[in-house]
């Protein structure tokens, strides 16, 4: 766990920097500089172009994890390389000219609500492409065991983008048009210079000759097509359907709840950047032994993190709701439920690497397939009838049964469980701090209000972890600073 422990950490730091500039932004700078229609124009578009960038991928970032480690013939290597670039222009360019020749009747379509959306059928199809092109970058330099610079670039730069548009917006310099074509722009940016680092730590060279298992690595590219097309419409589809059932400001809404809860995924994000590849490792080394360590150990600091993440954001969200625009103030349920589903998220560790970097992955990802199926299913259900909170439910519910069958997935091919008794010490300690802490309430501003109780819990969480050890890791940790 040394140097997932070591880049994790760094990897932790850069995505709460990206998200303390992403709070800054979403929480008083978009709810206070945009109106709520143009807010929920920008969630769309972004919401749009996510779900459609692991098609654009064409699976690649996982192929490459994946595949990368058990070529030892240079040549081979080199000609896995050269496929794994050129093999996302294979829909890339056919959706490319779908997007401009029925360009009215896809606007049309994401219109249907709201008129607004119609025109920006090309600027969702160029970010998309944008986020696809990183990844397959990103997943380029992971493979050479560099994850940090990476991480800078998917979780900063384009929020200190946001940053500055949004400034320029308020000052009245440029319209919504300007911003969001600028917006895309950022993104286009952002794929450049992720392919100069990643091109820095291996040039490639273009060897025409197809690897031996060609054929095994396009099966597997197309299945994560659905299954990267699963995650992404589990965490993006809500939205998405949101602007189809309601008034586009009610996206905004959502998305200012959502943003809340999902900083509790933020050391998942982190750490997943490098048990990623160690997991892939591990699998084809056959090493069961550091494969089931892994999985248990990052499930135990996983849960340790994001359980208090969830309760700090739970006890602390009146004082926060009380610092916004009031009519961003009615989303406890949203963040509970979402919340709620990122913290089994992070429960299950490396589960998701265990499983798609695994002979396994063909019939987990149909079987996600049928899930983000029944996501849309929830959503079309409970939406009309609760409105946003059912928007919530709908993405809890989808989570829950998707996970929970991944989980005995993991257990019945490999015969373990990330779960341990630290695991269940844990659990009580949070729901122990959770019943005390509920029914304190300071009466000072709710700046300080959130300081002083989060400093509160925090110390008495930290003492007992120390106190009796409940992690190896986040004890190691622990020691080394208290040292310093």
């Amino acid at each position: 766990m040394g140097i997932v422990l070591k880049q994790s950490l760094k990897n932790v730091i850069v995505t709460y920097i990206g998200f303390a500039i992403g709070a800054i932004n979403i929480l008083f700078l978009y709810t206070n500089f945009m109106t709520d229609e143009n807010y929920g124009l920008v969630q769309v578009i972004l919401s749009v172009s996510a779900i459609l960038m692991p098609v654009l991928a064409f699976g690649v970032p996982n192929t490459l994890v994946k595949f990368y480690s058990g070529f030892t013939d240079a040549k081979e290597q080199e000609g896995f390389l050269t496929l794994m670039l050129l093999l996302p222009l294979a829909l890339i360019l056919p959706i490319a000219v779908l997007s401009y020749s029925a360009n009215e009747i896809i606007g049309g379509f994401l219109a249907r609500k709201n008129p607004i959306v119609r025109d920006y059928v090309w600027p969702i199809f160029l970010a998309g492409m944008a986020m696809a092109y990183f990844e397959v970058l990103y997943a380029w330099a992971r493979i050479q065991m560099k994850s940090v610079f990476g991480n800078f670039m998917k979780e900063i730069f384009c929020r200190i983008g946001q940053t500055l548009l949004l400034v320029l917006f308020w000052l009245d310099y440029i319209g919504i048009e300007f911003f969001i074509n600028a917006l895309v722009g950022f993104y286009l940016l952002r794929t450049l210079i992720m392919k100069w680092y990643a091109y820095r730590l291996r040039r490639p060279k273009l060897e025409f000759s197809l690897p031996k298992n060609t054929g095994n690595i396009l099966k597997y590219s197309l299945l994560i097509i659905l299954g990267g097309s699963t995650a992404i419409v589990l965490m993006e589809v809500d939205k998405v359907m949101l602007n189809s059932f309601l008034k586009i400001e009610n996206v905004a809404y959502y998305g200012v709840a959502g943003f809340i809860a999902i900083t509790i995924a933020v050391p998942a994000r982190a750490m997943h950047q490098i048990t990623y590849p160690l997991t892939a490792q591990y699998l084809n080394g056959k090493d069961s032994a550091k494969l089931k360590d892994l999985y248990q150990r990052s499930s135990l600091t996983l849960f340790i993190i994001s359980g208090i993440l969830f309760l700090l954001i739970l006890l602390n969200l009146e004082n926060l709701y009380a610092l916004l625009p009031d009519e961003y103030s009615g989303g406890f349920l949203i963040v509970f439920w979402i919340g709620l589903a990122k913290v089994y998220d992070a429960l299950l560790g490396n589960n998701n690497a265990i499983l798609y970097n695994s002979d396994y992955y063909r019939s987990i990802l149909l079987l996600g397939v049928l899930l983000a199926l029944m996501a849309i299913g929830f959503n079309l259900w409970l939406i009309p009838k609760y409105g946003l909170k059912g928007a919530a439910i709908a993405s809890f519910s989808a989570f829950f049964v998707y996970n929970t069958l991944k989980l005995l997935y993991v257990r019945s091919k490999f015969k373990m469980l990330p779960f341990t008794s630290e695991t269940v010490k844990i659990f009580a300690l949070l729901i122990l701090l959770g019943t005390l802490f509920y029914f304190l309430q300071f009466s000072f501003h709710p700046i300080l209000n959130i300081l002083c109780k989060s400093m509160l819990i925090i110390v008495i969480y930290v003492g007992i972890l120390y106190r009796f050890k409940l992690s190896e890791d986040v004890y190691g940790i622990l020691s080394k600073w208290l040292k310093k």
